[in-house]
C-alpha cells in the first residue's frame, strides 16, 4: 500500500512537472509570436490603413533579404559600368573644370542606399519597411519633417534598438538614451559646450592643428615640395588629439589609446548594420562579435583606470571632470555611476572626433576641386589673419567664406545619412499618425540634395548659396540637419564648427593641394558618412 502511495506520488509529481513544462513553453511561444509578429504587425498595420505602403516583410528577417538582394544587383552594375569606363578615378590632366565634373556629389545615397532609392520611387515620401522585428516609417515629407522637429515631448527619443544594437559603442549615453536619462545628460552636458566655454578652447585646438602642419612641412620638404597624404587619416588623428584635451585634460595621452580602439569598434559594429532587428544576432559569439565584446571591455577598462587617475591627483576643469560631477549628482537609481561615466566619455569622443574628421576630409576634397573657392577662402584667411599664425575667436567669426564653404560641405556630405526618432506612445506628426514603437526615419541626404529645397543646382557645389545664412540658402530651412535637428540637435555644434575652421584655416594659410591621383570617390557609410578608399590629396607650400 505504501509503495503504490509513493508510486502515485511521484507519478502526480511528474505530471505537475509536465504541465508546468509545458505552459513554460507554451508562454515563451506566445511572447516569441508577440514580439516577432504580432505586435509587429499590428504596427504595419495602423500605418497601412493611413495609405502608406512598403515592401511586404518576411518573418524573422523583415525586408533584409530584398534590401541584401537590392545592393548586389547594385553593386552589379556599379562593376560594369567601371569596367567600361574608369570615370571614379580623377584625372589630373584635364582641367579643373573637368575632374571636377567627373566626381559626382548627389549619386552616393542611391549607392549606398539603393533599396531606399527603389522604394521611395515605387511607394513616394512616405513608406514603411522592416529589418527583422523593427519597424521603419521612411519620411520624405517636408511638412511632416516639420512637425517632427518642433515636438520637445520627451516621449519621442532616439530608437531604442541603438541603445541595444549599439550599445557596446554608445552604450546608454547621450547619442542614443530617451526620456529623462536623456534630459540629465544633456543637462549636464550641454552648458560646457556652449560657444563661450568653446572659446576657451581655441588655444588647445591650434596648437593640436600646429602639430599636423609641421608634420606635413617636413613630408613636403622630404618629396622634393610636394607630397601625396591621406589627409583623412591625418585629420582624424588631430581631432581625436583635440577631444582627448578637451575631454581628458593632463591625461590626453590616455584619451588617444581610447581613441583607436573606439575606431576599431566603430568598424566591427558597421559591418552587421544590415542585420539590425534580427533577433539573436549580436548575441551568437561570432568572430565579429568576440571582437566588439573585446573591445568594449578594453575601452571600459581604460575610461575607468583615467577616471581612477583623475580622483586620485584631484581636480581639472574639463569635460571629464563635468561627467564626473553630472553622475554624482546623477538621482536615477537604475544608472550604475561608473556605466554612466563609461557611456557618456565614448559618446562625446565618437562625436567630438567623427564628425569634424569627416567634414574637414570632404571641404579640402571640395577645395581641391573647386580652386576658385580654394583660393577665395585663402584670401579671407590671410586677410582676416594679418599676419597672425594663431587665431582667436574674433577672427574665427569673421571667416564668412569659410563658413559657407563647411555649410556647403555638410549639405553634400553631411556626416549623418539619416535622422532617427522612436516615439514610446502613439503621436501625430501632421496628419500622419505614428504607433508607439515605429521608428521615424528621415534622409538627411535625400533632403541636401532635393532641387525642390535647394534649386536647380542642388547637385552641384555652390558656398554662394550660404551668403545670406541657412535661412536664405533653401526653400526650408528645417530641411537643412547636418547636426540633427529638434530638441535632439548635437549639443556639440559648437564645438565642431570652431575646430573645423581652425583647423581649416591654418590648413589653408600654409597649403594648397589638389586631387591625387590615387583618389577613388567612394563615400562609405561606416555610422557616419566618410571617404570610403581614403582622401588622397597632392599637398604644396603656398609662397
Amino acid at each position: 500500500m505504501m509503495m503504490m502511495m509513493e508510486y502515485l506520488s511521484v507519478t502526480l509529481l511528474l505530471k505537475i512537472c509536465l504541465s508546468i513544462g509545458l505552459v513554460g513553453v507554451l508562454s515563451l511561444f506566445v511572447h516569441l509570436y508577440n514580439v516577432l509578429w504580432l505586435k509587429p504587425e499590428r504596427r504595419r498595420w495602423k500605418i497601412q490603413r493611413q495609405g502608406i505602403g512598403g515592401p511586404p516583410p518576411s518573418f524573422l528577417y523583415g525586408n533584409i533579404p530584398e534590401m541584401k538582394k537590392i545592393q548586389q544587383q547594385q553593386q552589379q552594375s556599379k562593376a560594369m559600368a567601371a569596367a567600361k569606363n574608369h570615370n571614379n578615378k580623377v584625372d589630373l590632366s584635364s582641367s579643373s573644370s573637368s575632374s571636377s565634373s567627373s566626381i559626382s556629389h548627389t549619386d552616393w545615397p542611391s549607392i549606398l542606399f539603393p533599396y531606399l532609392e527603389e522604394w521611395r520611387n515605387k511607394y513616394g515620401q512616405m513608406f514603411m519597411y522592416s529589418t527583422g522585428n523593427i519597424q521603419f516609417l521612411y519620411m520624405n515629407n517636408p511638412d511632416v519633417v516639420k512637425e517632427i522637429s518642433l515636438c520637445t515631448a520627451l516621449e519621442l527619443g532616439k530608437p531604442s534598438y541603438l541603445a541595444k544594437e549599439r550599445k557596446p559603442l554608445f552604450g546608454d549615453g547621450i547619442l542614443v538614451s530617451s526620456g529623462k536619462v536623456w534630459a540629465h545628460q544633456r543637462k549636464s552636458i550641454a552648458p560646457e559646450l556652449y560657444l563661450n566655454k568653446v572659446k576657451g578652447m581655441i588655444k588647445l585646438m591650434v596648437e593640436s592643428t600646429e602639430s599636423l602642419l609641421r608634420a606635413w612641412e617636413s613630408s613636403i620638404e622630404g618629396n622634393g615640395g610636394i607630397s601625396n597624404i591621406r589627409v583623412d587619416e591625418h585629420f582624424r588623428s588631430v581631432a581625436a588629439d583635440i577631444i582627448s584635451r578637451a575631454c581628458f585634460g593632463s591625461n590626453y595621452s590616455k584619451g588617444e589609446e581610447i581613441f583607436l580602439k573606439l575606431r576599431d569598434l566603430q568598424r566591427a559594429i558597421s559591418q552587421r548594420s544590415l542585420l539590425i532587428g534580427v533577433p539573436g544576432v549580436r548575441f551568437i559569439p561570432s568572430k565579429n562579435n568576440r571582437e566588439i565584446w573585446r573591445l568594449e571591455k578594453e575601452i571600459r577598462s581604460l575610461i575607468l583606470n583615467v577616471v581612477k587617475e583623475r580622483r586620485e591627483a584631484g581636480y581639472e576643469k574639463d569635460l571629464l571632470q563635468m561627467i564626473l560631477e553630472s553622475a554624482a549628482s546623477n538621482n536615477n537609481q537604475e544608472l550604475d555611476e561608473n556605466q554612466f561615466i563609461v557611456d557618456n566619455c565614448k559618446n562625446i569622443y565618437f562625436a567630438g572626433h567623427e564628425t569634424s574628421a569627416t567634414t574637414a576630409s570632404w571641404c579640402l576634397m571640395l577645395l581641391a576641386l573647386y580652386p576658385e573657392w580654394q583660393d577665395r577662402a585663402r584670401a579671407e584667411v590671410v586677410d582676416v589673419y594679418n599676419g597672425h599664425h594663431r587665431p582667436d575667436a574674433d577672427m574665427l567669426r569673421k571667416l564668412k567664406t569659410l563658413t559657407m564653404v563647411i555649410q556647403e560641405t555638410m549639405r553634400l556630405y553631411p556626416p549623418a545619412a539619416f535622422v532617427s526618432r522612436e516615439p514610446s506612445r502613439d503621436m501625430k506628426f501632421g496628419e500622419v499618425d505614428v504607433p508607439e514603437g515605429v521608428n521615424i526615419w528621415i534622409p538627411v541626404s535625400t533632403f541636401h540634395h532635393d532641387p525642390e529645397i535647394w534649386g536647380h543646382d542642388a547637385h552641384m557645389f555652390n558656398p554662394e548659396r550660404f551668403a545670406k545664412g541657412i535661412f536664405g540658402a533653401c526653400k526650408f530651412p528645417h530641411a537643412y540637419m547636418p547636426f540633427g535637428m529638434g530638441t535632439r540637435t548635437c549639443v556639440g555644434q559648437n564645438f565642431a564648427m570652431i575646430e573645423l575652421k581652425v583647423l581649416l584655416s591654418l590648413v589653408l594659410l600654409k597649403f594648397s593641394f589638389s586631387i591625387s591621383p590615387n583618389y577613388h570617390h567612394s563615400p562609405a557609410f561606416r555610422l557616419v558618412i566618410e571617404p570610403g578608399n581614403g582622401m588622397e590629396l597632392f599637398i604644396r607650400r603656398v609662397d
